[in-house]
């Protein structure tokens, strides 16, 4: 098994509840969502999309989901984000000039079909989700923060939203279904 990068006695599980790894550390029995400080982020990221990303193509159970959406989306936090950390980074120092200028070239690089952005979520995107491609699964009206949402309705399925900006930092949305 390949190297995730993380302190020790710290290991990435998976959470059935949530269809998500997290970080456990054994000799604590200290779980958490985001990864513990002194990671590896390099690392990590490359052992995450080797061993954690979701397949692209995934069964909706059908007819469960009226009045919802699926989307997927790439997040870069920024320091004064709600929560600023990931776990891509601990401790998120960014502005959000700087957040901008990420995002932004993510933008770039996906609308020049040089990558989709279900690639770069896996390893560019400080949310969860990254490891399932950004995929954030079904969801309705109300579910989302308010901008997000906005966004997210109003794309037809296969298109990316421009730069979104919310209290979580600043998104890019693809509408899946």
């Amino acid at each position: 098994m390949s190297d995730p990068g993380l302190p020790p006695s710290w290991e990435v599980r998976h959470s059935n509840s949530k269809n998500l790894p997290y970080y456990f550390n054994a000799s604590s029995m200290e779980s958490r969502w985001e990864p513990p400080s002194g990671t590896d982020t390099e690392k990590l990221k490359a052992y995450m999309a080797q061993h954690h990303s979701a397949p692209t193509v995934r069964q909706d159970g059908g007819g469960m989901n009226e009045g919802k959406i699926r989307a997927s989306h790439l997040l870069v936090k920024h320091k004064d984000s709600r929560r600023p950390s990931s776990w891509r980074e601990a401790n998120i120092t960014r502005t959000k000039e700087e957040a901008l200028s990420i995002i932004h070239r993510h933008e770039k690089h996906i609308r020049e079909d040089s990558t989709s952005l279900g690639d770069l979520a896996v390893t560019e995107s400080d949310d969860s989700s990254a490891r399932k491609r950004g995929d954030l699964g079904f969801f309705g009206r109300g579910d989302m923060q308010k901008e997000f949402e906005e966004a997210a309705f109003a794309l037809k399925p296969g298109e990316v939203s421009g730069v979104v900006e919310t209290a979580s930092g600043v998104h890019l949305i693809e509408r899946l279904e």
